[in-house]
């Protein structure tokens, strides 16, 4: 019998959903971005679908995570870029992972673990109006001096330069182009040549054509969902690599007005059969979905009623008779006649991103 809660991951939709974006941002290459453990698809099997449907670069957040895919015999080039305050980059220079680097204490650091003939591989991250972590604007000139300061010593090699889009709007994000073009100006300036300079996450690889450069960092659309309020992953040409199984380990017909969960938040306005989906909030499953998301059941869809437990969580089947043991589709492809990710994220009032990667260990991944 299968795994009585899990999550599986279609590989060949990973594979795909590169293809496709590959063809759209072309000349410019994709980095897929398999943090958080492959947005909760798994890293090792997001990478390496990526690369085979023409990735040539990986995303991480922190060097552990980069690590861990060198350790499961992934060579292609990984960039991790969420740093400690005062980081030891030596087993990520041992490791071939390239660093993000936003300050200019990293960039000491990063040269005390590089040496003349094994050089730390850098990306310079500058703030071009994100707010998060990069370079700000006043300390650019400094920072690219230092940079090539380190890197004519042989201990460092600046490869890339690079930020983040806030995706508020085009006119914002051509601010945000036009400051890194400054950046750009003021790195060659300083006497460095970095080859890869890369801006736009998925939002604007797709629907900003000039902040595609020389890469695109393809995270949301590598597993087949769409970073916009406007259009789904069908309009992308997208398909949604993940779908959330379980089954029905009770079902039991109660009268109209019977409380169901904690606090009797609901209570069926006619005789009804109630189904029991033995997952919860431990399992990452949203408790802001109580009475308002739904799940298919056997074919159909049904509201989520009363309160998500840490365990478990009630569907109103209303007048259909379904059996213990039927199979329950939380979420997956919308086009198969399940509810989306994006179902949810609405249910929840969140978005698709979170969803995803909140779902705990005890769901397990099965590749399909």
């Amino acid at each position: 019998m299968p795994a009585l809660r899990r999550a599986h991951v279609d590989v060949g939709a990973l594979r795909r959903n590169v293809e496709t974006v590959a063809r759209v941002v072309a000349p410019a290459a994709v980095m897929a971005v398999v943090k958080a453990d492959g947005y909760g698809h798994g890293a090792e099997r997001a990478a390496r679908a990526a690369v085979a449907g023409g990735a040539t670069m990986l995303g991480v957040a922190d060097v552990a995570e980069a690590l861990a895919l060198r350790a499961a015999g992934i060579d292609t080039p990984v960039l991790a870029w969420l740093h400690d305050a005062d980081p030891d980059f030596s087993s990520a220079v041992e490791g071939g992972v390239t660093l993000g680097i936003s300050t200019r204490r990293q960039l000491e650091r990063a040269a005390e673990a590089g040496s003349v003939g094994s050089p730390a591989l850098l990306h310079l991250k500058i703030d071009t109006g994100l707010g998060r972590n990069g370079a700000v604007r006043a300390d650019w000139a400094g920072f690219f001096e230092t940079a090539r300061g380190f890197e004519a010593e042989g201990r460092v090699r600046v490869e890339g330069l690079f930020s983040h889009l806030s995706n508020t709007g085009p006119d914002d994000d051509r601010a945000q182009l036009a400051a890194f073009e400054e950046a750009t100006a003021l790195a060659r300036a300083a006497g460095l040549q970095p080859r890869i300079r890369h801006l736009a996450s998925t939002a604007g690889a797709l629907r900003l054509p000039e902040t595609r450069l020389d890469l695109v960092r393809l995270g949301i659309g590598l597993y087949g969902l769409s970073p916009y309020d406007d259009a789904d992953s069908a309009a992308l040409g997208l398909v949604p690599a993940m779908r959330v199984e379980s089954r029905l380990i009770s079902v039991k017909r109660v009268a109209a007005g019977t409380g169901v969960s904690y606090g009797y938040t609901y209570r069926p306005a006619a005789d009804s059969w109630l189904g029991l989906v033995p997952l919860g909030y431990a399992d990452g499953i949203p408790r802001h979905v109580s009475n308002t998301g739904s799940v298919w059941v056997d074919g159909r869809v049904h509201p989520i009623v009363g309160r998500v437990a840490m365990d478990q969580f009630v569907v109103d089947l209303g007048e259909h008779e379904a059996a213990v043991g039927d199979r329950v589709v939380l979420f997956g492809d919308p086009v198969e006649g399940f509810p989306s990710a994006d179902d949810w994220a609405e249910a929840a009032s969140t978005i698709n991103y979170e969803i995803v990667t909140r779902l705990g260990r005890r769901v397990q991944r099965v590749e399909s």
